[in-house]
């Protein structure tokens, strides 16, 4: 068991780790530079964005790589052993190509097992979500608090074999641990707010519920000035995250409901298109698909957790719907909102899943309007009940079937792509990614979560209406600048 040290301690422990690295790392005001490198979801993602606001706010200076920081932060994931696995391998190769880098890892898999990371070579520091807001202390601790410190830490304390551990329970946290979201961190043109963050769930695959606490909620007033900030930053899209997100309210006092909270952001704050992350597929109710018929400033997208489309392995997983449950939210939103977005998380290969239950599946998608799936292999996660289950699929099972999933997913995206040829759409300009970039075209997303090629070189956040067409690139659809669009930019980044 590890036991968390006290943070004056910790604080004055890592000011020396940090102290001890050689001075030519430091710019000349003394104040380290950082990287946040992310693994994971929206919420850990708006943690990291957090996190970097907060050090920009104290001097820190943001490094272009991991390889020019100082401090580089691996904010991770656990919900798979995959994602261990390609935590563990950015923290090899990072030690391998900069050894005097100090390493923090922080983020769900430091909560799950923080001594299977300090144990790895390289690590400095191990942070579970449960302290995650202290990291900005941790890097760049107030002066005065290490001055003034009568907890004297002896130089040894930092050539022990394993790397310090900061953690404690999970469950103990009665606060969203994120700091308010400024926006833009990352290079994002779409901010990411957490608004909750926890699950009181216990699905039998998860074990999210462990390393991310209950379910806890930000105040309804913290969320609208933080919508509104963003929005009167220029924001143009503003995305709502949350680890189960429709449960956001149910622990406060009173007690608040998400629909509520939805119509108070649109009343009191300019936004101008609001997204939702995810959302459980009991939470999308009559009336919240009403709401978003009503408005074109809610974004025309459903992104519902399906799991498996057997009522035997939902019971089996411990989901609170059945297939039919399922299919009634979908039939809600076509009805309402025909050209909207519905994408679902799909896992195949749980323990006990027979090719009966996986023709259930495909058949229940392939007879339904769903647009794209997250399709997740099974993976072993320690500690959840699954684990103990018994009749688990073969590796090689579970890799064919995620195949034949996928692919279903590539021809349902296909028809929705084709069915929006023609359509006026409304898109929010990006910024490209380092593996796209042109001045001939320039990656949009519209309300319905639509990728498109837009012609032109346009200066991202900016909403442009657009002809989609039936020409596609890789994961983009074509779009062209309808008669009233505001002109494109020049590659130099003037009105061409």
């Amino acid at each position: 068991m590890h036991h968390p040290l006290p943070l004056p301690r910790l604080t004055l422990l890592l000011a020396l780790l940090l102290t001890n690295t050689p001075r030519s790392r430091y710019s000349d005001s003394s104040m380290p530079t950082f990287y946040i490198q992310q693994f994971g979801c929206r919420a850990t993602q708006a943690d990291g964005a957090a996190i970097e606001r907060q050090l920009l706010d104290r001097g820190c200076t943001l490094a272009d790589s991991p390889a020019t920081a100082d401090v580089v932060v691996l904010n991770t994931c656990t919900v798979t052993s995959a994602a261990d696995t390609q935590a563990r391998d950015a923290i090899r190769k990072l030690h391998t190509s900069s050894p005097t880098t100090r390493i923090i890892v922080t983020g769900c898999y430091a909560q799950r097992a923080p001594e299977e990371i300090a144990a790895l070579p390289g690590v400095s520091f191990v942070v579970g979500n449960s302290h995650k807001p202290q990291i900005p202390d941790l890097i760049s601790p107030p002066a005065a608090r290490i001055a003034t410190s009568p907890d004297f830490i002896s130089l040894h304390a930092l050539t022990a074999a394993s790397a310090p551990v900061l953690t404690g329970d999970i469950f103990d946290q009665q606060e969203v641990l994120v700091a308010p979201i400024l926006g833009g961190e990352g290079n994002h043109t779409r901010p990411t707010l957490k608004i909750q963050d926890g699950c009181n769930n216990r699905c039998a695959f998860c074990v999210i519920p462990f390393v991310r606490g209950k379910s806890r909620s930000l105040s309804p007033e913290t969320v609208i000035g933080e919508v509104r900030r963003l929005s009167e930053s220029g924001y143009k899209e503003i995305v709502l995250s949350g680890i189960n997100l429709g449960a956001w309210g149910r622990d406060l006092s009173p007690r608040r409901d998400f629909l509520d909270l939805l119509r108070q952001i649109l009343d009191q704050t300019p936004v101008e298109r609001l997204r939702l992350s995810s959302i459980e597929p009991l939470d999308v109710t009559r009336d919240l698909v009403a709401l978003f018929a009503s408005i074109d400033r809610l974004a025309e997208h459903f992104h519902m957790p399906l799991q498996s489309g057997s009522d035997h392995i939902l019971a089996a997983m411990h989901r609170w719907y059945r297939s039919e449950h399922y299919a009634r939210r979908i039939e809600f939103i076509r009805e309402l909102l025909p050209h909207a977005a519905i994408g679902a998380d799909i896992i195949a290969g749980f323990p006990g899943e027979t090719e009966d239950h996986h023709a259930a599946t495909m058949h229940f998608i392939e007879s339904r309007s769903f647009t794209y799936l997250h399709v997740f292999s099974y993976s072993v996660r320690p500690g959840t009940h699954a684990a103990a289950l018994p009749n688990h699929v073969s590796p090689a099972t579970i890799q064919r079937r995620a195949r034949e999933l996928r692919a279903l997913s590539e021809a349902k995206s296909a028809v929705f792509h084709r069915a929006q040829s023609g359509r006026r759409l409304s898109l929010l300009t990006l910024r490209h990614s380092d593996s796209t970039e042109s001045v001939e075209w320039t990656p949009t997303l519209s309300s319905n979560f639509l990728k498109l090629r837009l012609a032109g070189c346009w200066p991202p956040n900016q909403f442009v209406n657009a002809i989609c067409c039936s020409e596609s690139h890789r994961n983009y659809s074509a779009g062209v600048p309808a008669l009233r669009a505001p002109a494109p930019m020049s590659a130099q980044g003037t009105k061409a």
